[in-house]
């Protein structure tokens, strides 16, 4: 009855949470991605010799960026499996609930 109510519940916030974490991966990427277009973009208005200061942190940024994005991806590929089990729970919450005559 209530309990398996409850866990239909949190099954279902738990699948929307999965959901929503893929858009916030996808929209960074996206917005790693558009920083370093505007990085290049801003840089290749300056000459190299006037940037030289510069030339270590630029490389150290890319270089985190680089690590961003990968564990990024890596979080990507993982997801389709994550939400695949959580929807497979919510199924298995709602056939607990509808057989306790919840439905």
């Amino acid at each position: 009855g209530e309990a398996a109510y409850f866990a239909l519940l949190g099954a279902g916030d738990e699948l929307s949470a999965l959901q929503r974490y893929g858009e916030h991966l996808d929209d960074e990427v996206r917005r790693l991605r558009r920083a370093e277009r505007e990085e290049a973009a801003l840089r290749d208005g300056v000459p190299p010799r006037m940037r030289r200061a510069l030339r270590t942190s630029d490389t150290e940024l890319a270089d985190v960026r680089s690590r961003r994005l990968a564990l990024l991806e890596d979080e990507r590929m993982r997801l389709p499996d994550r939400i695949e089990a959580a929807e497979s729970f919510v199924r298995e919450c709602e056939r607990h609930h509808d057989v306790l005559g919840g439905a």
